[in-house]
């Protein structure tokens, strides 16, 4: 169950520990004064680096790496790409 922390209209501030479904007070526990606001605090958020939504994902290696391996080396190291040049041969020379 969590906190909450309400403040009155005479500036008493109070913690109240209650159910999320539980109602609000009614009045001020400490003089009786109502309505009670609840006191609500921001949120840290902090950005650090150079953008966080580059470093969020894992850092693969570019496509255009890989790409300069396979034209650098001569050949291709994917065979599957030459059965279908060799089935327009064989079917070409029958």
């Amino acid at each position: 169950m969590p906190t909450y922390e309400y403040k009155c209209p005479n500036g008493h501030v109070f913690e109240l520990f209650k159910r999320m479904s539980d109602p609000p007070p009614d009045a001020c526990e400490i003089c009786g004064a109502s309505p009670v606001e609840t006191v609500l605090y921001p949120v840290p958020v902090h950005f650090r680096g150079s953008g966080f939504y580059t470093t969020d994902y894992g850092r693969g290696k570019p496509k255009k790496d890989a790409g300069k391996d396979e034209s650098s080396s001569g050949e291709s190291k994917d065979k599957s790409t030459d059965k279908p040049a060799e089935k327009k041969q064989k079917a070409a020379e029958a």
